[in-house]
């Protein structure tokens, strides 16, 4: 992404409410943290623009995963792509379950007392995992986590089950992310895609490094059952074309999900085009 591209995106956001931004270590290998970095309107005195919060994570599938503090060398190396000495909040990306969860805390409450992060959250544990870290921090003094980011979205909600009571239990706030599905809920694919090799880009395409973790959790044929008869539901109740999937899922998780702006839930928006982006935004914001 080209950095007049990478403004226009992000004035884009914060034309339409959106002031907090979410990245990773692992996102396009650093680049999006250097994206974000360079980016002169997420970098404006916070007495300018004080609304604007940055979130990144340390990843476990790297070379060292959590091991032998890569946890601090993580982070280090994200504020220095950020350009930043602190971030709103630092997540654990997901378990590392070859390390003892008590030496990765240790390392988290280090970056804690060196002021390189304000709040922690936790994204892709189990609800036991939350509930186990939760008291481990408050019997150790460490920073509570107070944000947990998951998968939900109208197909996908097996965190109802046990994850969002323990979330509601201990005061941690959901950010949802794939609302739409990896892009399942969009309607532009059918399930015999793949097979015909049909699609060539995106998040299901053989050249996304990634793909196998969404295929994994969003190409199900029951999946794309449900979208054909939401689809027929939508024309029946609307009117054909009068109400898209995107939409029609994207106020879903507003309106008829489990998700709760009382416990400052949210929904996170990822983009990886930008006419994408342009489309969605009006959904999420407006």
């Amino acid at each position: 992404m080209s950095k007049a591209l990478a403004n226009e995106f992000v004035k884009l956001c914060l034309d339409n409410g959106a002031y907090h931004f979410d990245t990773a270590s692992m996102y396009a290998s650093g680049k999006s943290e250097e994206i974000m970095g360079n980016n002169e309107l997420l970098n404006i005195e916070p007495k300018v623009q004080p609304k604007v919060e940055i979130a990144t994570k340390s990843f476990p599938f790297a070379e060292r995963g959590f091991k032998d503090h890569a946890v601090l060398d993580q982070m280090n190396g994200s504020l220095k792509r950020l350009k930043k000495d602190c971030v709103d909040l630092f997540y654990l990306h997901s378990p590392d379950r070859s390390v003892p969860i008590e030496e990765t805390l240790d390392d988290v409450n280090l970056l804690y007392k060196e002021g390189k992060f304000k709040q922690f959250g936790l994204s892709n544990y189990s609800a036991w995992e939350v509930a186990e870290i939760y008291y481990l921090c408050k019997m150790n003094g460490y920073p509570l986590p107070t944000v947990y980011q998951g998968k939900y979205n109208a197909v996908t909600r097996s965190a109802e089950g046990e994850l969002f009571p323990c979330l509601r239990r201990l005061g941690i706030s959901f950010y949802a992310y794939s609302p739409l599905a990896g892009g399942v809920l969009t309607g532009k694919h059918n399930f015999e895609d793949r097979a015909k090799g049909a699609i060539q880009q995106g998040r299901f395409s053989n050249d996304n490094k990634r793909a196998d973790f969404f295929l994994k959790f969003f190409w199900k044929k029951p999946m794309f059952d449900a979208v054909d008869k939401v689809r027929v539901a939508l024309g029946h109740v609307y009117g054909p074309g009068k109400v898209s999937l995107a939409d029609a899922s994207i106020r879903w998780c507003y309106h008829h999900s489990i998700l709760d702006g009382a416990y400052g839930d949210i929904v996170r928006v990822f983009e990886e085009a930008w006419d994408q982006c342009e489309a969605d935004c009006p959904l999420y914001y407006n």
